[in-house]
């Protein structure tokens, strides 16, 4: 709820502090008093438009401070969470100060923010119906989601239906537009393939085939060293045959040198198997040299292999991952309108299942409007607007998260004439009216903390009047009420009476708002009942509406 209101050098007021208690508080003066300074006072906290006019005369600057507590859940504290706006136990204090300029700046919880963000916050925690009032539930883009409200609808299944559908849709068209492109280069596509099936590229090839071209570069210096080299590890003079014969002698002498002579033969057989391994190396050398391909075949793959490489833009070591990959897309194309089909079925499922979550939403949401316009039309006899009508109009537009459902709230207000937008159709004491009537009826599928209604009593008296005011203190047991009031009717429901007046100071014109006790509560109502002179008579009337309002 509004808790505090702080207002300092705005307009007509020096300094004034308010604390609205819950239920319905009334403001009442004689006119000019500057009742709507205190409602230009909140807008401007709440985000609205200023200017350098709003500033006191002769004062540097304006300020007004509102502070609200609010629920933990209120969407408000998750939108200042979103922003990194401090808040604790879930009070929010918007302030607005505007310069003698007109620049201003907006702080919440006295952290500086964007005008656009404190109006952002604003409207989640006060709604203002009056005249010329655009927003709230005179903006049609509010109507369907306060008929959700009023119908109860849970639209978690919906819009995650809508999410899935979109999601298939996205996978179905993603397919679609790689298959095209595929059976586009299809024939490129297998041209590749083919060429890289014949050419066959092996992981580690090109390196291979350098080392193979270097040594068949240098074969004759190569062949001459490696038969030096063999005959000199495995010849009748060689190494191995003298390691052989070295063993042999030793084998002879037994154990006549102790444990020395096995460790010395051990070694010795260790050699001779490494001088045996180097004899096959420099066998399997000479082979490659001699027995394998030639230079030029050499030279003839290795530049097949680059040449590859450079038509596809890729290195000739990544040349064999190219080939899978591309198999993989041409396998794509052969396989892709399966795929597509698969995909195509998931669309078409997901979106029948929106479509039936939509459809129940929208039947729903049609019951619900009839509801609302029989419980409205109700409210309406009672407010001397027993031959308006009012009409709650589905049609159908885009489909999106919530369904396809636009809702609008339309009135016809005389007998056969056609149903219109509220604040097109309606005139302003009407309109006050009507707005009233929607939101007794819509009593706490709001988020708002605080409802101000600005002369919602303009044009009734009498019996309407005292309907009028029964209506807002029903309301305001849902959520705290400030109304701008010139009927004594309305003023006598109030749970809290403000008086604004307005006097001259040292020159100077100056608003004030003094919270009125019964006494006063008396004498105001009768000045409101008999106009400029108070009367016995006034007086009893005002003391029989506070009577009667207090049994």
């Amino acid at each position: 709820m509004l808790t505090g209101l702080s207002i300092r050098d705005f307009v007509l007021i020096e300094q004034l502090e308010l604390s609205p208690l819950p239920g319905l508080t009334v403001l009442t003066g004689e006119t000019g008093a500057g009742k709507s300074i205190l409602l230009d006072a909140l807008g401007a906290a709440c985000g609205a438009r200023s200017e350098a006019g709003l500033v006191r005369s002769g004062a540097e600057k304006a300020s007004v401070t509102a502070s609200f507590t609010l629920k933990k859940n209120h969407p408000a504290l998750a939108l200042l969470r979103d922003n990194e706006v401090e808040s604790e136990g879930g009070e929010v204090i918007l302030r607005r100060v505007i310069s003698a300029d007109g620049r201003s700046k907006a702080f919440v919880n006295d952290q500086p923010v964007s005008i656009q963000l404190l109006r952002q916050i604003g409207n989640l925690l006060v709604e203002v119906h009056g005249q010329f009032d655009t927003h709230g539930l005179l903006d049609p883009a509010t109507h369907g989601a306060a008929l959700d409200r009023f119908a109860g609808l849970d639209l978690a299944p919906l819009k995650a239906a809508h999410t899935t559908w979109q999601s298939a849709l996205k996978a179905e068209e993603d397919a679609r537009a790689t298959l095209a492109k595929a059976k586009q280069d299809e024939e490129l596509l297998r041209e590749a393939v083919t060429e890289l099936k014949k050419l066959s590229p092996q992981t580690g090839e090109e390196a291979q085939l350098i080392e193979q071209k270097k040594l068949l570069q240098n074969s004759e210096k190569l062949a001459q060293a490696i038969s030096t080299a063999q005959e000199a590890v495995s010849g009748e003079q060689g190494a191995e045959m003298a390691l052989i014969e070295a063993a042999r002698a030793l084998n002879k002498l037994g154990d006549l040198a102790g444990e020395r002579i096995p460790q010395i033969i051990t070694q010795l057989d260790i050699a001779r198997d490494a001088v045996a391994e180097a004899s096959g190396l420099l066998e399997s050398m000479q082979d490659d040299i001699g027995g394998g391909a030639s230079l030029e075949q050499v030279e003839d793959r290795l530049y097949a292999l680059r040449a590859c490489a450079r038509k596809h833009r890729v290195t000739a070591e990544e040349l064999p991952a190219l080939y899978e990959r591309l198999s993989a897309e041409l396998e794509l194309v052969s396989d892709g309108e399966n795929k597509l089909d698969k995909l195509v079925a998931a669309t078409l499922a997901a979106k029948a299942a929106y479509e039936r979550l939509a459809r129940m939403a929208s039947d729903e949401r049609a019951k619900a409007g009839k509801k609302l316009d029989k419980a409205i039309k109700t409210e309406l006899a009672p407010l001397k607007m027993e031959r308006a009508n009012f009409v709650t109009a589905l049609t159908q537009g885009s489909w999106g998260p919530e369904g396809w459902d636009v809702v609008s709230f339309t009135v016809a207000t005389n007998p056969g004439a056609p149903a219109g937008p509220i604040n097109k159709i309606a005139s302003g004491g009407e309109l006050a009216r009507f707005m009233l009537a929607l939101k007794v009826v819509l009593a706490g599928s709001s988020d708002a903390v605080a409802l101000v209604f600005d002369e919602v009593d303009q044009g009734v008296g009498g019996a309407v009047a005292a309907a009028v005011g029964e209506r807002l203190a029903r309301l305001a047991t849902e959520v705290p009420v400030l109304v701008v009031t010139h009927s004594p009717q309305v003023a006598a429901k109030a749970a809290q009476h403000w008086q604004v007046a307005k006097a001259v100071i040292n020159q100077h014109t100056r608003t004030s708002v003094t919270p009125l006790d019964n006494k006063a509560r008396k004498e105001e109502l009768a000045r409101m009942l008999a106009g400029e002179t108070v009367t016995d008579a006034s007086r009893k009337a005002a003391a029989a509406l506070l009577a009667g309002n207090a049994a």
